[in-house]
């Protein structure tokens, strides 16, 4: 088991407290040597969100990015990586959180579907990344920074998403659902799951 995080982080984060979801691959992009790829999500009380995304299967027939430096990084969504998008109530405004297994990261705030910019932080998620022959794990905490304003909403909608690159460089898309004929990540009615507001 290969293991790798941000030494300063690495103890924050703390257990998950939902059952895991299953993600579906988008039947114009099957993946055969993937047996499933999975995520487990929690609100904590200070607002943060904590996620634990997990591919199963060859992970040697994969291109899994080497670990570096965590830094922003923008582009993620062209190799392997895991992606949360975050609605307050019915949105528009959401977020979008993108986690590579090299340890880089992205973040962005939308005014509405596909209408925005990069989300200024001042301090990026903690990562941890873990793999061997037969599962990629990728934890990652969030600061309640990236979690949209709820206002009056008593709960958030988030959509999970992966992308997965084989070993000859096609790629896979993965979803709680796909919406739409052309994987899209952003489609509002891929945000499916419902939890409450910290």
């Amino acid at each position: 088991m290969v293991k790798t995080s941000r030494p300063s982080d690495a103890a924050a984060l703390p257990p998950l407290s939902v059952e895991r979801v299953a993600l579906v691959p988008h039947p114009s992009t099957p993946a055969s040597v993937v047996g499933g790829v999975f995520v487990s999500v929690a609100v904590r009380a200070d607002g943060a969100i904590a996620l634990s995304f997990s591919v199963e299967g060859d992970i040697g027939r994969l291109r899994v990015p080497v670990y570096a430096a965590p830094r922003r990084t923008d582009g993620l969504w062209r190799h392997t990586c895991f992606e949360a998008f975050v609605m307050a109530g019915s949105g528009p405004g959401y977020c979008e959180l993108n986690f590579a297994p090299s340890g880089e990261w992205a973040a962005y705030a939308f005014r509405r579907y596909r209408q925005g910019e990069p989300l200024d932080l001042e301090v990026g998620p903690a990562i941890v990344v873990q793999h061997d022959r037969d599962r990629l794990q990728v934890d990652a905490v969030v600061p309640a920074a990236c979690v949209p304003s709820h206002g009056d909403a008593v709960g958030l909608r988030l959509g999970l998403a992966a992308v997965v690159e084989h070993i000859d460089g096609s790629l896979s898309y993965w979803a709680l659902r796909h919406p739409a004929d052309r994987p899209d990540f952003h489609h509002a009615e891929g945000f499916v799951l419902e939890v409450p507001c910290p």
